[in-house]
């Protein structure tokens, strides 16, 4: 009789040991995975809040809002032209805005910031969102094996030091260095080229 206590005593040990292993090992581990993936996370809106972006480079400033639902392109250039965007590249940036993660995050001296490309930027974006909340991502130099972008999301004024600083994807700098008939339209595109060609036969 003792000895059938015991083996009941040590069998629901052993349940209760294996129900501990199972919830802080499985359980846990998809918990702490899914923090890690928010921490890396840059921004945490979703695509439908985003009411309007503006991407500035060395060469251009651009201001894109989110069209009416009458007009032909989800999205519309305000600045410097008021034209039908091109979705397939806003979109881009956008999805990368919502879903782009951090490889990492390095705290840098406010002094050293020049030499990640980060006070004189390739591109700043600012996203505002439909409650007027409003994100900045800037874009610096890339790492030392071009894998990489420095990066700082929504950085304080002034910088407090030390500064975070992300290392995100070199998809981004293909997403903000475009021309600018590269961010219209393709309709749009063609009527540009026509009036280009008109003004030309004029001056000839």
């Amino acid at each position: 009789m003792k000895l059938q206590r015991t083996t009941l005593i040590f069998l629901l040990l052993a349940l209760g040991l294996g129900g501990f292993v199972y919830f802080y090992e499985i359980q846990g581990a998809t918990e702490r995975q899914s923090a890690q993936e928010q921490q890396r996370q840059i921004f945490s809106f979703q695509s439908d809040r985003v009411q309007s972006l503006t991407v500035k480079t060395k060469d251009q400033t651009l201001r894109f809002e989110r069209a009416n639902k009458s007009d032909t392109s989800k999205w519309r250039m305000k600045s410097p032209n008021d034209t039908p965007a091109s979705d397939a590249a806003v979109s881009y940036l956008l999805d990368l805005l919502v879903s782009g993660k951090s490889d990492r995050t390095l705290n840098v001296p406010v002094a050293q910031l020049q030499e990640y490309g980060l006070q004189q930027p390739q591109a700043t974006v600012e996203i505002k969102l439909n409650d007027g909340t409003t994100h900045r991502l800037i874009l610096g130099k890339p790492d030392f094996n071009n894998s990489f972008l420095y990066a700082q999301a929504d950085p304080p004024t002034p910088p407090n030091s030390p500064v975070n600083v992300l290392l995100v994807s070199t998809n981004f700098e293909n997403a903000v260095n475009r021309s600018l008939s590269e961010w219209k339209q393709i309709q749009q595109q063609s009527k540009d080229a026509e009036t280009n060609n008109k003004l030309k036969d004029n001056k000839d």
